[in-house]
């Protein structure tokens, strides 16, 4: 039987740095020499699989839009040559990659899983190893077809992981979506379907960098920090507000937020809370922001919901168009009333 063949996407990050005299750094070459002196990636029951480096490697914190866009379309000019896909990257803004990939992969029929370590591969306890095996085993006999993010043995749908955990192993968790997959000493399908065979083609959507505020409420939050974030530029804004999205019922905040609403700006609500989602109609506070023009943005991540704003702009849609669409579960991120 023909052996599955995998493209891995090595983008950067820590699994392939190299101990340095100025601490771990990225250096070219050096993730592939590690995968070639470990044997365990050549059993039998492994695919074939290519890594392709990027030049220059990007630490995950300098990842932007268009490295979205190079990302995407590299899959799109190598989709028809391989079962699957693996992209390796830093693991600081992993979940905002995975995020902006699942809106922009449209038709997508064979796997995108995102990875990588706390410890580079050359490493002695490296996770990266397990990581990246896991990954490569799981892309070529559970073929999930979506944008996922493995670590730590469990794989998670792309838009709806999150950054948990900033030094340990267990390092992203999906606080509002079930596991897609579990790789315990069996390898357990949870909420993920295996993919079946398609001919159709791989469209990728274009995203451009977007002016997207976030801000974080807090007791005693200042009027005038709104009306300075919503200056031009600014074509959204998300709010990171209280519980289940409850902000002061402060007249001059809710007036500033209905001028910029009336200007076209979309207004986004996300709780602050790890977990659960908005519900504007539950208390006063809520409701208030809801007559100011602000829409909610249900049990999204802020990863998944700047994403999506960004692939929404990106459209050149109406705001109210735009607001439509946030509202709507387009490719898994949120989950519907």
């Amino acid at each position: 039987m023909t052996k599955r063949s995998i493209y891995v996407a090595y983008t950067g990050g820590t699994i392939g740095m190299q101990k340095t005299a100025n601490g771990f750094a990225p250096v070219a070459g050096f993730l592939t020499q590690c995968v070639q002196s470990m044997p365990e990636f050549y059993h039998d029951e492994m695919p074939e699989f290519v890594i392709h480096e990027y030049c220059p490697l990007i630490d995950s914190s300098n990842m932007a839009p268009t490295d979205w866009q190079m990302i995407a379309d590299d899959i799109k000019a190598n989709y028809d040559k391989y079962d699957g896909f693996v992209i390796l990257h830093g693991t600081d803004t992993m979940a905002y990659t995975a995020s902006a990939l699942s809106f922009m992969l449209q038709g997508l029929s064979k796997p995108v899983i995102v990875t990588g370590s706390q410890i580079p591969l050359a490493q002695l306890r490296s996770d990266g190893q397990t990581n990246l095996l896991n990954s490569l085993y799981i892309a070529a006999n559970y073929p999930v077809a979506e944008v996922c993010l493995f670590f730590n043995n469990k794989l998670f749908r792309g838009n709806r992981s999150t950054k948990a955990h900033a030094d340990g192993f267990d390092a992203f968790a999906s606080p509002n979506f079930p596991l897609l997959l579990e790789a315990g000493i069996k390898i357990n399908l949870r909420a993920g379907k295996i993919a079946t065979p398609s001919d159709k083609p791989l469209e990728v959507a274009n995203i451009s960098p977007q002016p997207v505020g976030v801000v974080t409420l807090y007791p005693g939050i200042s009027t005038q920090i709104f009306e300075n974030i919503l200056q031009q530029p600014v074509k959204a804004l998300i709010l990171l507000t209280f519980g289940v999205g409850n902000a002061p019922q402060d007249a001059a905040l809710l007036d500033t937020l209905k001028q910029a609403d009336e200007r076209g700006i979309v207004l986004v609500n996300l709780t602050q809370c790890f977990q659960g989602k908005v519900n504007m109609g539950g208390y006063a506070t809520g409701n208030a922001l809801a007559k100011a023009g602000v829409i909610s943005g249900a049990d999204m991540t802020i990863e998944a919901a700047l994403a999506k704003l960004h692939y929404l702009l990106s459209k050149n849609l109406k705001p109210s168009e735009i607001k439509a669409a946030m509202l709507q579960n387009l490719v898994g991120e949120l989950s519907p009333d």
